[in-house]
Parts: C-alpha cells; sequence; structure tokens
C-alpha cells in the first residue's frame, strides 16, 4: 500500500485527523529516527486531537450563542469592581454543572450579564458539558412552534437533557401572555436534574409583574433559587459609557 492509497484507507475509516498529518509524521520519523510505537502513538494523538476540536467546534455550533466570541479574557472586571469575580471564576470551572446547579445574573442592562452568561457557557464546553443558549423570547418563540407542529414535548425533552441551558435577557421583550407557565415547565423539567442560567434586567420581585402570573413565577423561583448562585452585575452599564466617551469625542454640535 503507497501512500496515496493509505490516505484513502485511512479516510474510509474516518481516521482523517491521521491522515491529514500522515505525510508530515512519516517525515519526521525518518528525521528524528522514530521507533514503530513512537510513529503510531503520536498518529493517534492527532487523530484523538482532531475528534476533540471537532466536538467543541460542533457544541460551540450547536450552543448557538449570539456573541461567540465572548470570553472571561475579554471582559473587563476592573470597570465594576464589586462584581464577584470568584463566583464568576468558579462557575467558569462546571463544577455548578456537575452539582447541578442553577445560576442567576442580575442587574441593569449593559453591565454584562450576557456576556458573562456567555463566556460561562464556552467554558463549560471545554469541560466537555452540552450547552443550549437562547434568549428567553426566542426560548418560548421555539416552545410555542413545537406547540403548533405537534412536537412540544419532544422539544422540552431535549431541552430538559440538555446540561447547561442559558435563558438569556428576561425582560427585555414583551413576552406571551403563557410566559409564565412555559418558563415554569421549562425550570421543572430541570429541577435538580440540568443547571440553568437565566439573566434578567429585571429584580426578581417584577417578575410577576413582568410575566403576569404570580403563582407560576412564584413556583418558578423557589425551584430556580433552591440551589442558585446569585450574582448581582453593575452597577455601571458599558453601552452608557460607550455613548458618554462618543459625546465627549464628538464634541458639543
Amino acid at each position: 500500500m503507497n501512500l496515496v492509497e493509505l490516505d484513502v484507507a485511512l479516510r474510509k475509516l474516518r481516521l482523517s485527523g491521521m491522515a491529514a498529518v500522515l505525510d508530515t509524521r512519516l517525515r519526521q520519523a525518518q528525521t528524528d529516527k522514530w521507533v514503530p510505537i513512537d510513529l503510531i502513538s503520536t498518529l493517534v494523538s492527532d487523530e484523538l486531537l482532531r475528534r476533540q476540536d471537532r466536538l467543541l467546534e460542533r457544541r460551540h455550533t450547536q450552543a448557538r450563542f449570539r456573541d461567540p466570541d465572548r470570553s472571561l479574557d475579554s471582559f473587563d472586571f476592573d470597570f465594576n469592581k464589586k462584581m464577584n469575580r470568584a463566583l464568576i471564576h468558579d462557575l467558569a470551572t462546571a463544577r455548578f454543572v456537575q452539582q447541578r446547579e442553577d445560576a442567576l445574573f442580575l442587574g441593569p442592562p449593559g453591565t454584562g450579564k450576557s456576556h458573562l452568561a456567555q463566556a460561562i457557557g464556552r467554558a463549560v464546553i471545554q469541560q466537555g458539558y452540552r450547552v443550549v443558549y437562547r434568549e428567553a423570547h426566542t426560548l418560548l418563540e421555539d416552545l410555542a412552534d413545537a406547540t403548533l407542529d405537534g412536537t412540544r414535548k419532544a422539544y422540552l425533552a431535549d431541552l430538559g437533557a440538555v446540561p447547561l441551558l442559558i435563558i438569556d435577557d428576561l425582560g427585555m421583550r414583551k413576552l406571551p401572555h403563557t410566559a409564565a407557565e412555559d418558563l415554569l415547565e421549562v425550570i421543572m423539567r430541570r429541577y435538580e436534574r440540568t443547571s440553568t442560567v437565566l439573566t434578567s434586567n429585571r429584580p426578581v420581585e417584577d417578575w410577576g409583574k413582568l410575566l403576569g402570573d404570580t403563582a407560576a413565577v412564584t413556583a418558578l423561583l423557589d425551584r430556580l433559587l433552591h440551589h442558585a448562585h446569585v450574582l448581582k452585575c453593575g452597577p455601571r452599564s458599558w453601552r452608557t459609557k460607550i455613548h458618554t466617551d462618543l459625546r465627549i469625542e464628538e464634541g458639543p454640535k
């Protein structure tokens, strides 16, 4: 079997990681005088690394982050110095997902809630877990669509099984009258089985009025807060700072 035939065989066996570096590794083995076991182990490592990279890429795509480039490295912790940095980094270890706990990020608009939620989601993927990200209104729209086409039960089952669900921006848009009951059903299915991160610009005291169903909201919060880490974001807003800086640069008109 020559090199071309070996490449074809490796790809038929779905060993594209090996195939992609085969020629390079053979040259390296000749140059460095590797014994056969060194060549084989290096090729196997190449294949495993390629598969891991593909898995992480696929999980990032499946998560459907609104801002897929968000990370903790790009977050300016000095802008709001009183934020609980230790909690944020602890959440990024995915320990709370392993323990099936939840997290609630609260604060005014522009204080970094969505950035942190997505950054933690990315970090959790790196730890080997599946993540789904949805803005609150999008999640409810998807659930309404599933109800109409008869797939609601299957959709909720899939949603209930994902290790980390991020529900972002609760309170940013007007929600349907069924929002409280729908969110309660989602949280009940996940309670003590999987982890949920929820961000909101409204204090929990306002959720009954926001969602229009005090009884459902009370039940929702009872479960969500039972094993929850609460992060208060802010008080300073990034967007307000940016707009202020722009006005200063432009000067009076």
